[in-house]
């Protein structure tokens, strides 16, 4: 009997260190980020948040602003999760429409009659980057660029925020993200562009509830040179997530190719 009970009496010892173990890396939702979180725990709280979806439709106000001038611009979204990202863009009547895959990008736009048909050069080549479609898709998501479960990352103190930054990282994107303690929802990643004095910022400023999956509702993106901010924001009305969408694409005949 006393073995019996030594054995019970081990067992209920073990399920409570394995309690209080589970319990020590939960990461709960609080006004104020944890000082000292445990980032793995923290890391995958935040990634089970990720909105999963297959198809998404929305129509976007975007706004764009040098500090000289805006311009709006109306534009048709849509996107098929890890397949296709097709937007078409109006000032009153139709400008130009872009359809973006894993294997490359293909835009055209009415004014100049041009076109492109290529890899990502139509998106990278003004910053310097090497984005590929998951970024794109991430940016649209309110998904981080990189995923905060894989490799080392480091806690920023911040009374605002949960600030992360990945350690041992040499080359590209050097992401700083900020995510909110209630929510874990990203509010923020910034970037320094390599080889530039340029700063990329990606503010998630709102968001909606759809089918129990949170999606932004509105995105600040801002490039910051010196001085110098451009800015474009993304506001998303009217969005749907429909069993079946459609991408209709063909470049013009006559359009001039560019490229870089």
């Amino acid at each position: 009997m006393k073995c019996h009970n030594n054995i019970f009496g081990l067992c209920i010892i073990g399920t409570l260190i394995l309690f209080s173990a589970c319990k020590s890396v939960a990461v709960l939702p609080t006004k104020t980020p944890v000082k000292k979180v445990n980032v793995s725990a923290l890391a995958t709280k935040i990634k089970s948040g990720y909105p999963k979806i297959n198809k998404l439709r929305s129509r976007i106000r975007a706004v764009y602003d040098d500090g000289k001038r805006q311009q709006q611009v109306i534009i048709q979204l849509r996107m098929e999760s890890q397949q296709k990202i097709w937007m078409s863009a109006s000032m009153v009547i139709p400008i130009a429409k872009l359809l973006i895959t894993k294997q490359g990008v293909s835009f055209y736009e009415k004014f100049q009659k041009n076109f492109f048909e290529g890899a990502f050069e139509l998106i990278n080549a003004p910053f310097n980057t090497a984005f590929n479609f998951n970024d794109v898709e991430n940016l649209l998501l309110g998904k981080p660029f990189l995923d905060p479960t894989v490799g080392r990352w480091k806690q920023i103190s911040n009374p605002q925020y949960y600030i992360l930054i990945p350690q041992g990282r040499k080359a590209g994107l050097q992401p700083t993200l900020f995510f909110d303690p209630t929510t874990f929802l990203l509010k923020e990643q910034r970037f320094l562009i390599p080889q530039s004095l340029q700063t990329l910022t990606i503010k998630y400023k709102n968001h909606q509830r759809m089918h129990g999956e949170y999606l932004p509702q509105e995105i600040e993106i801002a490039l910051v040179d010196g001085e110098n901010i451009r800015k474009v924001s993304l506001e998303f009305t009217r969005t749907d997530l429909p069993n079946t969408l459609y991408f209709p694409f063909a470049i013009p005949e006559g359009y001039k190719q560019i490229s870089f």
